[in-house]
């Protein structure tokens, strides 16, 4: 018996619900015996009383991509899909992840940490900058500052999520590469039609346009899609997720941030280059599965 969490209690909560249903409903289609299971900050003990020999875990954000449900599942000893709690932790906090790919001198734009309680008292890195919460998802909270006055308040819309990061805003486009057992899948371009790709963008906005394969010579595609690789094993991270980067004019990738429980709905982006690949949603959930 498959538990497919969904739902959780984060600023991602509607879209895990999409996720978790969509995964749900191909684990049935695919005659696997499971049940759905919507957590919220109450119901956790109503889980354990539930009899079931794996996790699917489709929870996005904290309390579900951040490894807490991961190191809860370790405990009582139930496999789970996806990365184990340490990665799983390690990849959910962008300012450790970009430490990390730092020591393995992977492509990365110059950025600082800056808390509410220790703000920085200046920031020596070129404008633009990108002002994000350390620990959300999904553009939760991000700002683009073009000018040093527009800071404060892009630090106080980052902070109402906890610890931000500033970070030198590269102009390019936007590519992202999904990992499934070890392998890569082909990258997907996305061209949004707001300055960022941004919460409604990733999920809701009709106008947001995805090239998969992407643009990309043989060369440049190999090349991405071997960073993304090295950036995944870097955190530890295992069985599937996904690699975003921005491309900059002169084709030079830089790595954003890595997700360990990518969205699983009809606008996201692992289904979409798994088709790519030739592989439906139903074989793309079963992979995940069984990876």
């Amino acid at each position: 018996m498959i538990a497919v969490l969904m739902g959780g209690y984060s600023a991602e909560r509607e879209i895990s619900l999409k996720s978790g249903k969509a995964v749900y409903e191909a684990l049935l289609a695919s005659s696997v015996d499971c049940f759905a299971f919507d957590l919220t900050k109450d119901n956790l003990e109503l889980l354990w009383e539930k009899e079931f020999d794996k996790a699917f875990i489709v929870l996005h954000g904290r309390g579900g991509e951040d490894g807490y449900m991961q190191s809860l599942l370790e405990s009582k000893g139930i496999p789970f899909t996806g990365s184990n709690s340490s990665a799983s932790a390690l990849c959910m906090n962008k300012a450790i992840t970009k430490e990390v790919w730092q020591q393995h001198l992977l492509p990365l734009s110059p950025s600082i940490v800056a808390s509410k309680v220790n703000p920085p008292q200046s920031v020596d890195i070129p404008l633009p900058w990108a002002v994000k919460p350390i620990l959300e998802g999904s553009s939760i909270g991000i700002s683009k500052v073009v000018n040093a006055s527009e800071l404060d308040d892009a630090l106080e819309l980052a902070w109402k999520y906890g610890d931000a990061l500033i970070e030198h805003w590269i102009e390019g486009s936007e590519y992202t590469v999904g990992i499934l057992n070890g392998e890569t899948l082909p990258s997907v371009k996305i061209i949004s039609d707001v300055e960022f790709y941004d919460y409604d963008s990733k999920y809701f906005s009709d106008n947001t346009e995805y090239l998969c394969p992407a643009d990309l010579t043989d060369e440049e595609e190999s090349y991405l899609q071997t960073i993304a690789m090295e950036a995944f094993r870097a955190t530890g991270a295992a069985g599937w997720g996904r690699v975003d980067f921005i491309i900059d004019k002169d084709k030079t990738p830089y790595l954003l941030e890595i997700n360990t429980v990518p969205g699983m709905t009809s606008h996201s982006l692992v289904p979409m280059a798994a088709k790519a690949r030739g592989m439906t949603f139903e074989q793309l959930v079963l992979s995940i599965l069984n990876g």
